[in-house]
């Protein structure tokens, strides 16, 4: 049995973490978490403010010796994205998270844990609740929605913040200080479904695509993990030049800025087409196992027989404009950075496709640091979705944070990470999107940074997060916090 949360360090970070992980928090559902935080500070005697959105506002004034410092906005998110595997028994909207720890790490059951971000929100609590860590007056501001393209901060209202410093908490690497990220942006490829029945004597078999990582759409797009939605694009596009069949339905991944684990595909065939149908899935399994063999060698490709056949399957125009988006909508890295070694510079993630009773929806997360890339990749998603008949819908467009060479935070975080751990921390810049853009955009005035302690596979179900370095983060963040004066 794993070491009791009581008895991690720090106790009030890992007390507090545990807190909010008994609250439901998925994006789109966060008034029970929001209402929690403002009982919280209401219970502490800390003003707060809760907007129509849910976003939080806990002040703080200074401690002794700090009067005249600047203000420093502590900042996270409160949302979590809400990933399981297939044959975990979870509800989202209802169930705690359950925590275990294994070793140095805190891992969920079978869930997402959380730690994105909840830990950020677990920091500003036991900050907030603190009375003998010294700091300057504080603002933790926790918002909504940042898991499906930032709608919290988009509507946060500056006037209700003083901050002129900004400590965004939700970095996943230890020892490693983002200065600039990249712009997103959401789209959904609209295509409406004629139906028909199934030919009589049809039977019906369901493709189901497994065992791929997956993973965060801006951290891990350069991993070349495969996209279970495009994988199976490609199987229903060679299947179609084969036999004859009707699609029931396509369903594939559950978060736009999630690549896809598993995509399931319900088809009605001919029974004299058994065996090649067999052959033909069985064929791109092991093509798969061979494409895939360093970063998704546990993917597997497999054929089912449904217990009964589907009332009604697509026309044959709908089949070929939905296996058309499957092959055609731009995936994975787009362009890479000139200027900084590595650095993803655009991408796009086909991360959902859902089938329901009147049309398909291909959602798409488009990123990049540079906005005119950005777009350039929208107007490709347009012209295809035009091609197609399909409508596009695009939204949730959140700006890049640009790289500020004026910034005073950033060299006493350096300094400050030297002096406590004796080696140089290292200036980086993400291709994932982070609400500091957005912030920048409403008020420029803001001197910005994120860190964070080591956070490994966020947004899959192994998601899991280092004790020691949440603690040495800890005390870094109350490092920095006591030079601010």
């Amino acid at each position: 049995m794993g070491t009791p949360i009581s008895q991690l360090k720090p106790q009030k970070v890992f007390q507090y973490f545990e807190e909010i992980s008994k609250i439901p928090r998925g994006s789109g559902n966060e008034k029970a978490i929001s209402d929690y935080l403002v009982n919280f500070a209401k219970s502490h005697g800390l003003e707060v403010i809760q907007d129509s959105s849910m976003n939080v506002i806990i002040k703080k004034g200074p401690t002794p010796g700090y009067e005249n410092a600047p203000t420093v906005i502590i900042q996270g998110h409160m949302d979590m994205v809400c990933e399981k595997n297939k044959d975990t028994v979870h509800d989202f909207e209802k169930d705690p998270i359950q925590l275990r720890v294994v070793d140095d790490m805190l891992y969920a059951t079978d869930t997402t844990l959380g730690a994105d971000n909840g830990i950020a929100i677990a920091y500003g609590l036991a900050l907030l609740a603190s009375e003998d860590i010294p700091h300057p007056p504080i603002e933790v501001l926790m918002t909504v929605e940042e898991e499906t393209g930032m709608g919290g901060a988009m509507t946060v209202d500056p006037s209700h913040l003083k901050g002129s410093i900004l400590i965004n908490i939700d970095s996943e690497e230890e020892g490693k200080l983002l200065v600039s990220c990249a712009g997103g942006i959401r789209t959904r490829q609209i295509l409406p479904i004629l139906w028909e029945s199934p030919k009589a004597g049809w039977i019906p078999y369901a493709i189901r695509i497994r065992g791929l990582k997956g993973g965060h759409s801006g951290m891990e797009i350069d991993k070349e993990r495969g996209n279970a939605n495009k994988l199976m694009g490609r199987i229903l596009n060679d299947l179609s030049d084969a036999l004859a069949f009707g699609i029931a339905e396509i369903n594939g991944g559950s978060k736009m800025n999630a690549i896809p684990r598993e995509c399931d595909a319900v088809l009605c065939i001919d029974p004299d087409n058994i065996q090649l149908l067999e052959n033909r899935v069985n064929g791109w399994g092991q093509l798969f196992k061979n494409e895939l063999r360093v970063s998704d060698p546990e993917v597997t490709v497999k054929l089912e027989k449904m217990p009964s056949l589907p009332a009604k399957v697509f026309s044959k125009e709908t089949a070929e404009k939905a296996i058309a988006s499957l092959v055609l909508i731009p995936n994975g890295v787009q362009s890479m950075s000139m200027d900084i070694c590595g650095l993803v510079e655009s991408s796009t993630n086909l991360g959902v496709v859902v089938t329901d009773e009147k049309e398909i929806r291909f959602e798409s997360a488009i990123r990049s640091s540079v906005r005119s890339l950005k777009y350039k990749i929208l107007d490709e998603a347009k012209m295809i979705a035009k091609i197609l008949g399909c409508e596009l819908v695009a939204d949730s467009d959140y700006p890049e944070w640009a790289y500020n060479p004026d910034s005073k935070i950033r060299p006493l975080f350096q300094k400050v990470y030297k002096e406590m751990f004796g080696k140089e921390s290292e200036i980086i810049a993400i291709h994932a999107g982070v609400e500091c853009g957005l912030f920048k955009e409403k008020m420029e005035h803001l001197d910005m940074i994120s860190f964070g302690p080591d956070l490994y596979d966020v947004h899959t179900p192994n998601e899991h997060l280092s004790i020691s370095s949440t603690e040495r983060t800890w005390k870094y963040l109350l490092a920095v916090l006591k030079e601010i004066k």
